[in-house]
Order: C-alpha cells, then sequence, then structure tokens
C-alpha cells in the first residue's frame, strides 16, 4: 500500500511539471496562420474608408490594409488573407473560437473588454471619439439643443453607453431608438425615424460618404469619449499580440523616418535603428518568428501609416488630427527597434 500511495505521489509531481511545459509550448497562431498558408482576419466589410467589400469582390479599406500588411510580414504577400464580414455581437465569440486570427474591425480598446471577453489589444491604429450627426437644416450646434430628440445608436455597443452616460451628466432628456444591425441604425436615421444618430465620428464620416444627400447632413465639432481603435487578438498568446503590434509599430516608424513604399527597396540610412528596422543588421524579425525582412516587406507593399490613411481616409474627409507621428504633434510612437 505504501508503495502505491508514493507511485501516486511520484505521478502526482510528474503532472505538475509536465502541465507547465506543455502550455508554454501550445501552438500560437503564428504556427495556425503558417501551417494554413493564409491569414484569417475579421472586419467590418460594410465601412466605406475602413472595411468594404466593392462591387467587384475586392476588399477595400484602412483596416483591410492592416491585415494585409500583417500577412505581408508573415508570408511577404499581403493577399494571403481571408476575410470575414463580423457583425457588433459576433466578433468577439469568433476570436474566442477561433474562426478568425486577428480582428480588425473598429473596436475600442477599453477595460472591460482587456479583462473580460478573451482579448488582448494592439496598439491603436486610429484615436477617434464619439460624435452626433444631424441634418443640416435643423440647426442644432450643441447636445443641450438635443433635447427631446430622437437619437438612433446601435445596441450593446461601448457608443450606446457613452450617450446614456454623457445625456445623464448634461441633464439632457432624449428618446434612444436601438437597433442590433449598424446598417438598420444609419438605415432608420436617413429615413427619418429618428433626428439624430451617434457614433464614432470616423463612423459618421464613412456612413455620409454613401448617403443620398451626403452634404444634409452636418457632424457636430462636440466628441464625448476616447475611442481608441486597433487590432485584437486572442488573449494570453503573447507570440501573436507581438507580431500584429509590432507590425502597427512598423507602419508608425517608417512613416516617421520617411520609409515609404516607393523608396524602401533604395532608402540608405546610417541610423543604426533603421538598418535594423530594413533588416540590413540583426536579426529583428526572428525574435518575432518571421524573416529578416519582414518589416521591408509590410512597407513596400501597402506602405506606411500616413500612406494607409492617405488612400483610405482621407477620401471621406478624415482629418488627421491626433493620428499624426508624435514627431508632428500626434500620438503615434513606435516603440524602438532595439
Amino acid at each position: 500500500m505504501r508503495r502505491f500511495w508514493f507511485s501516486i505521489f511520484v505521478f502526482v509531481i510528474a503532472i505538475s511539471l509536465i502541465l507547465p511545459s506543455l502550455a508554454s509550448g501550445q501552438e500560437s497562431v503564428l504556427d495556425r496562420v503558417k501551417a494554413r498558408e493564409r491569414l484569417v482576419c475579421g472586419v467590418h466589410g460594410g465601412l466605406p474608408g475602413f472595411s468594404f467589400l466593392n462591387q467587384d469582390g475586392t476588399w477595400s479599406g484602412f483596416d483591410v490594409d492592416y491585415c494585409r500588411a500583417i500577412a505581408a510580414a508573415i508570408f511577404g504577400d499581403p493577399d494571403k488573407v481571408e476575410f470575414v464580414p463580423l457583425k457588433a455581437p459576433e466578433r468577439f465569440p469568433a476570436l474566442q473560437t477561433g474562426e478568425i486570427d486577428v480582428l480588425i474591425r473598429n473596436t475600442t480598446w477599453t477595460l472591460t473588454r482587456d479583462t473580460q471577453v478573451g482579448a488582448d489589444f494592439a496598439p491603436p491604429t486610429f484615436y477617434d471619439g464619439q460624435g452626433f450627426m444631424l441634418r443640416k437644416d435643423l440647426g442644432v450646434t450643441s447636445i443641450e439643443e438635443l433635447s427631446g430628440a430622437s437619437i438612433c445608436v446601435t445596441a450593446g455597443s461601448t457608443t450606446e453607453l457613452n450617450l446614456a452616460d454623457t445625456m445623464r451628466a448634461l441633464g439632457v432628456d432624449f428618446n434612444p431608438v436601438v437597433f442590433e444591425e449598424i446598417d438598420t441604425v444609419y438605415n432608420s436615421y436617413e429615413q427619418g425615424r429618428c433626428d439624430v444618430v451617434t457614433s464614432d465620428k470616423s463612423q459618421l464620416a464613412a456612413r455620409r460618404k454613401v448617403f443620398k444627400e451626403p452634404d444634409a447632413h452636418v457632424i457636430l465639432d462636440v466628441t464625448i469619449s476616447k475611442e481608441p481603435l486597433g487590432p485584437v487578438t486572442i488573449h494570453g498568446d503573447n507570440r501573436w499580440n507581438d507580431v500584429v503590434s509590432w507590425v502597427v509599430y512598423a507602419t508608425f516608424f517608417a512613416e516617421e523616418h520617411g520609409i515609404t513604399q516607393s523608396n524602401v527597396s533604395t532608402f540608405t540610412s546610417k541610423n543604426p535603428e533603421i538598418e535594423r528596422f530594413l533588416g540590413k543588421t540583426g536579426d529583428m524579425g526572428g525574435k518575432l518568428g518571421l524573416s529578416k525582412t519582414w518589416a521591408h516587406q509590410v512597407i513596400a507593399t501597402v506602405g506606411n501609416y500616413g500612406e494607409i490613411f492617405e488612400r483610405n481616409l482621407a477620401p471621406i474627409g478624415l482629418p488627421r488630427g491626433t493620428n499624426k507621428p508624435w514627431t508632428q504633434g500626434g500620438l503615434l510612437y513606435a516603440m524602438p527597434f532595439r
């Protein structure tokens, strides 16, 4: 009997030693992506400027380009990506179940999401804020003038919570008109079922662009929240989050140093950090599980942050604002490539 219990004891000790090893050796999403030979990226799919499925079947937009940038870093080919359009309630479950590898769908980084939905956030790619859009002929210029107004908003979003908090703090009565589908929100507003629609200002500008009469609608100057938007990965996979994060930093770094899609292949510098970034010295890629030229591949195929912004967001009327390099007074700041 004593020998039996001793054997059980030894077995338990062995398991306790083995399990941490198994956990640390668990397959990363990066391994899954490489084995599949394509990235699966969750996007919005119906938001011009950010992610939009065109009539010819091609995808375009700011978020779409960041999906392509990650594919370029891994494979050297920005087209090795599959886009999965997701509604707001579907996005985190799709990430948790492995239906998608990364979520890049105008998603705000909040404490609750960072701790309770099984997600880890990469650096924000777009600093936004919630605003209000209404018909220009109403002559409204402030939130206080919205007393008694009906306001369309997406259900279960940070937008809905921000709206309630702001109106309560200001003592402004309003009538919420809530829909789960974002298309229903904007269609209802355009059809006059509500006086106002509220969301991130970038989204308001993007949807106004496709209205029948874009110039008949105005976005108020007021901003009621901070909305840092960026990529999201599954919680606990640090290796994969590192890859996604440093792809974002690569686009910031390139713009800061004047490295563009057209000059990256011929760019020369005596700056050791730039040499490391371009893969000419050191092995920054190896630390991420990527090739030495991963950052070069990102910029050569997709471009730096400024190029991505100008290609996708400038056409819908969005100013750079705080989405400029820190050297120009903005918030974009790449961690050191060392």
